[in-house]
């Protein structure tokens, strides 16, 4: 077969010398461009290849599977397949087309051995890993920490490569930008909904290549938000033929899928994310993981197949804690907060530093991978990129965020209640990071063993070694009481040794989410404000929490509130947190009013155990 496959190979330039072209020998996970060229009956069949020609190869791997890509137009007769193989060895395929010289034409190609890694995929039930040819005992953990760029697309090369190379430096392995832009970025983009701008497109292709080529994957928005998407393109045909051009040109790329910036700002966003979230289902055949940008939580929309991973766009511990207790799935936090370091606030967002950091350590005690943003570099609406918040002091923290992390067993990590005066994550026997947002002293429930301890200062990167302790409780206070501050609880010579175990996870039963309870007599609260069963969409309503007994698990409680319309088929939005305020339900709950509304109250006591109320409301104008 080997001798067959390289008599193919040498024979190649003979075999397509109709315009049927073939890859050289490619390292697995590098890219391959196959290039058509139109004739002159092709292009006269075809004047907007984009709407008319089909040209798709089946790719077949050393170990038989198959992998269907689209070709893509780049403008006047070119027409490029673009394929990356996912492990090494000895690959073929076939073509199907409507253009008759293409169709049904083979060819073959050898892939090389490699060491990148392969591509993202959501593992351990929370964490990420990379997978090589979707090999379980060859993947490795990824450490998810994401910068945000929406612009990236729209820098000057100088910038671009500036924003590149100096987040790879600050160990960056993701970066979020959108792929098209703004509404008013479309006349660059599309000249209309049937004719892309190749020379846009080309400049993406460059970038992403880029990034990737810095080992940072690119987090790929579609479309920005307030009903971007479909004023571009209205109709069905058109989103879809967008999203299978995009499928072609990015998905042998390293990236993953964000949906539509800002989610809820759609008058339809989750039918319009239910129809482009399953083309991406359907046409990527890497599968690169898939869920979209949110204002507060992308879970609304966990339950309608397409999506992978969910996302949050909010700085409150209440959503992410309680989320993490519901739903078996990895969490990414795309915005808890935008470092203000000199560019200047717009939103209640935009924090200094010191607030930005708590709540990086806050989003990891949730369970979540964090997402960078800086409001000099983020790129908002009417918001001017500054060079110099590249290496902003969050941004120097976030590095040592990633340096300590990556030196934990980060994709086994989940969150741990047995502590009093800080906030925790662990690998119970194993590991203890413990987040002491206010210095004071804490109290940390372990298992038996002897540790390692140390603090570490999220600010300046510095660790400080204790003595060796073995025990069950660990007490003690942090070094000084300046700012916040990590302790770490390790047997360093257990990680050491797990190391060399080829398993990935190294619990002996998989994790299980908790069912939440539900049964009022066992809740410990009750729903005491909307007291009326009718709410006004035009005035604000007191909500609040009546606690019914006290116990050791109720010492600390946290809430979610949310708000759906079940016949109205809009998913649930969060309208507040906490034990009691006031909030004014989103316009995007319902559609139309009168409206019958479900109000759901998550409390999670300070056990990590959860409680589900419901209540049925009437909502009107």
């Amino acid at each position: 077969m080997r001798l067959l496959a390289a008599l193919a190979l040498a024979l190649a330039p003979t075999m397509f010398a109709e315009g049927v072209p073939t890859c050289p020998a490619t390292p697995a996970y590098s890219l391959c461009d196959l290039v058509f060229e139109m004739n002159d009956q092709d292009a006269a069949a075809h004047p907007n290849p984009y709407l008319t020609v089909k040209l798709h190869a089946e790719f077949r791997s050393p170990r038989h599977r198959t992998f269907l890509m689209p070709a893509f137009w780049t403008g006047g007769r070119k027409l490029v397949i673009r394929f990356a193989p996912d492990e090494p060895g000895d690959w073929a395929f076939r073509l199907t087309s409507n253009i008759d010289r293409f169709n049904d034409k083979e060819g073959a190609f050898q892939s090389t051995p490699s060491e990148v890694p392969g591509y993202v995929r959501p593992a351990n039930l929370h964490h990420w890993a990379t997978l090589r040819g979707e090999n379980v005992n060859m993947r490795k953990q990824h450490l998810w920490m994401g910068d945000t760029c929406l612009r990236f697309a729209f820098l000057t090369d100088a910038e671009f490569r500036q924003v590149a190379d100096t987040r790879a430096a600050q160990h960056f392995t993701h970066l979020r930008g959108l792929l098209i832009g703004g509404a008013a970025d479309s006349p660059a983009v599309y000249a209309d909904a049937d004719h892309p701008a190749f020379d846009y497109f080309q400049r993406v292709d460059d970038r992403i290549r880029y990034l990737n080529s810095k080992g940072i994957v690119a987090d790929l928005i579609v479309a920005g938000k307030q009903n971007h998407l479909t004023r571009l393109f209205p109709n069905w045909d058109q989103r879809q033929r967008y999203i299978r051009y995009i499928v072609a040109r990015y998905s042998a790329m390293n990236v993953t899928w964000q949906g539509i910036e800002e989610f809820e700002s759609y008058d339809n966003g989750r039918e319009l994310l239910k129809e482009i979230g399953t083309l991406l289902k359907q046409n990527d055949p890497y599968l690169h993981p898939r869920s979209t940008d949110t204002r507060a939580t992308s879970a609304a929309l966990a339950g309608d197949g397409w999506m992978n991973f969910i996302t949050h766009g909010s700085g409150d511990d209440q959503i992410g804690a309680i989320e993490h207790q519901l739903y078996p799935a990895a969490f990414v936090n795309l915005q808890f907060a935008r470092e203000n370091s000199g560019a200047g606030a717009r939103t209640p967002a935009d924090v200094g530093t010191d607030e930005f950091r708590r709540r990086l350590w806050n989003s990891t005690m949730n369970g979540q991978y964090p997402t960078y943003s800086n409001t000099g570099t983020a790129g908002g609406a009417g918001e001017r990129f500054d060079a110099r918040q590249l290496t902003s002091a969050g941004a120097q923290q976030m590095a040592h965020w990633f340096e300590f992390m990556d030196d934990t067993r980060h994709w086994e990590l989940e969150p741990w209640f047995d502590v009093d005066g800080a906030r925790a994550i662990a690998l119970e026997g194993v590991e203890y990071i413990v987040y002491v947002d206010k210095p004071g002293p804490i109290e940390v429930g372990v298992e038996k063993h002897g540790y390692d301890v140390s603090w570490f200062n999220p600010i300046s990167g510095e660790t400080i070694p204790l003595k060796k302790w073995k025990g069950e409780r660990w007490t003690g206070q942090p070094p000084d009481s300046a700012h916040d501050w990590v302790l770490h609880i390790e047997r360093e010579g257990r990680k050491e040794s797990m190391l060399n175990s080829y398993k990935f996870d190294s619990r002996e039963y998989p994790l299980e989410m908790q069912t939440p309870e539900t049964a009022p007599l066992k809740t410990p609260f009750d729903i005491a404000e909307p007291a009326d069963l009718t709410v006004s969409v035009s005035k604000p309503a007191a909500f609040a929490v009546k606690l019914k007994r006290e116990t050791r698990g109720t010492r600390s409680m946290m809430y979610l509130w949310t708000a759906e319309a079940p016949s109205q088929g809009r998913g649930f939005r969060v309208v507040g947190t906490g034990p009691k305020g006031t909030w004014s339900i989103p316009a995007g709950v319902a559609g139309e009013l009168p409206a019958v509304v479900s109000l759901r109250l998550a409390g999670m006591n300070a056990l990590g155990k959860v409680y589900l109320i419901d209540k049925v409301l009437k909502l009107v104008p």
